[in-house]
């Protein structure tokens, strides 16, 4: 294969992780603010087993937790349906990852949901808004701000947990890398060359964090000086 050839497989490769990272962070987000709502109820019933979940994910290796997710989850729909549904390792690796990002995430947004005052809620209150849409409206919003620093720090460590999928089959950035080396026989460059599409990633994702925290810094200011006045 010519080295246009490896290039562009690599190129593929990064693709794919872009794709996995991204799928992983947006579930990983609704199952975090799901978690952290769990976590938070006044129901036993219900933040004792979210509660126990989130600690069980957060105890396990990552590893473990994709190799469970992925040779698990078709055990698990072989009892259910009575019939072998092989599960694709694509979508068993958002699945872990996203479980693995939602129990570290819901752990940053309970401490964030916190931050907010009362009052916010008790004010939608007084207004006759409903609380789920006080909630996604205005508690959430300025939550997600005191929140991003710490999720920044997560999404840094779910793009690199991604290189765990190749275990199961995916071709991701890492693995292609490792396969081109192999046939090449010039490991250094082409561990050199994943490892600048991932810094390439990092930063432009960061830039991109950085964009949506000034965007809710003007919102969470205004939002303030609405309620002053």
């Amino acid at each position: 294969m010519a080295l246009s050839g490896y290039a562009l497989t690599l190129a593929e490769a990064s693709w794919m992780t872009v794709q996995l990272a991204f799928a992983s962070l947006l579930v990983g987000l609704v199952l975090a603010v799901i978690f952290a709502s769990g976590e938070m109820s006044r129901h036993r019933f219900i933040s004792w087993p979210t509660t126990a979940l989130v600690t069980v994910l957060r105890g396990l290796p990552e590893l473990l937790v994709v190799l469970f997710i992925f040779f698990g989850s078709t055990q698990v729909l072989f009892i259910i349906t009575g019939d072998y549904v092989e599960v694709s390792p694509f979508l068993s690796g958002v699945i872990a990852l996203s479980l693995i990002f939602a129990a570290y995430a819901a752990q940053t947004l309970r401490g964030a949901l916190k931050a907010v005052p009362k009052g916010q809620r008790e004010a939608a209150s007084a207004l006759g808004i409903s609380k789920l849409r006080a909630f996604t409206r205005i508690v959430l919003p300025q939550a997600i701000r005191h929140a991003l620093p710490g999720l920044t720090n997560q999404w840094l460590v779910l793009l690199k947990d991604t290189a765990l999928v190749s275990l199961i089959g995916v071709t991701d950035l890492l693995k292609q890398a490792q396969l081109t080396a192999a046939a090449t026989h010039e490991s250094f460059t082409w561990y050199a060359s994943a490892a600048v599409i991932y810094l390439v990633i990092t930063l432009l994702t960061q830039r991109a964090v950085k964009m949506l925290d000034n965007k809710f810094s003007v919102q969470g200011l205004s939002h303030n000086q609405g309620t002053s006045a």
